[in-house]
């Protein structure tokens, strides 16, 4: 069973790489290691000196630990773009998702890529909803080895309403796809509480105790 979920990662993040290119610019050159140290503001990351790269530069380990999360959120992630320069200008990254029982990764969405995600443990409410006026769900309770596919810039979400912890390993088709986390944008930016309480047609007294929480 590991062995085949193995190859099924291996086929999420192929597919992922192939559709990059849609996205993202394609590279001139072998690779562009990302210099992080250099001060200058591109689209992108400016490149590494070729002479300076070496072989951890496209080299991470851990996707098999949990990745550090938020007590209040109850979930964590590790972004393998921070983790390997190697990946810059090759138009995907990938990203390790980890949910306890009982919470969310809260329904966002990427302006910058579709995602691919595959279950590496547990199971998981995972879906996506269509664009106005439709306003469609499209989602499935998702287990071990299960993938799902999520067009770009659609509104996604996952929920464990299962008893046990719940692992996915997501590949996106943008060396910088985005996350806008819809309630923390809507919420926590400072929009007028009156605005948000005729949009969600509510009260404004409703609208400011929600704004709170994501303004503490």
């Amino acid at each position: 069973m590991a062995s085949a979920l193995l190859l099924v990662v291996a086929a999420v993040i192929a597919l992922a790489a192939g559709h990059g290119a849609a996205f993202d610019p394609n590279p001139v050159q072998d690779f562009c290691v990302a210099d992080n140290t250099s001060t200058v503001r591109v689209n992108g990351i400016p490149c590494k000196d070729p002479a300076t790269v070496t072989p951890d530069d496209f080299f991470f380990s851990g996707v098999d630990q949990a990745g550090a999360g938020t007590a209040s959120r109850r979930y964590g992630f590790t972004a393998l773009p921070v983790q390997i320069p190697g990946l810059n200008t090759l138009g995907a990254s990938h990203v390790r998702v980890d949910v306890a029982p009982g919470a969310v990764f809260p329904p966002h969405f990427h302006p910058r890529a579709s995602e691919t995600v595959v279950v590496l443990g547990g199971a998981v409410y995972f879906g996506f909803v269509s664009s106005y006026p439709d306003n469609k769900v499209y989602a499935k309770v998702l287990r071990k080895g299960d993938v799902f596919a999520v067009p770009q810039g659609l509104l996604h979400f996952l929920y464990n309403n299962g008893t046990e912890p719940a692992s996915l390993y997501a590949s996106l088709s943008s060396q910088n796809p985005g996350l806008v986390l819809l309630a923390d944008a809507l919420f926590g930016s400072g929009l007028p509480d009156d605005l948000l309480a005729k949009a969600f047609l509510t009260d404004v007294d409703t609208a400011n105790k929600i704004g709170a929480k994501f303004r503490a």
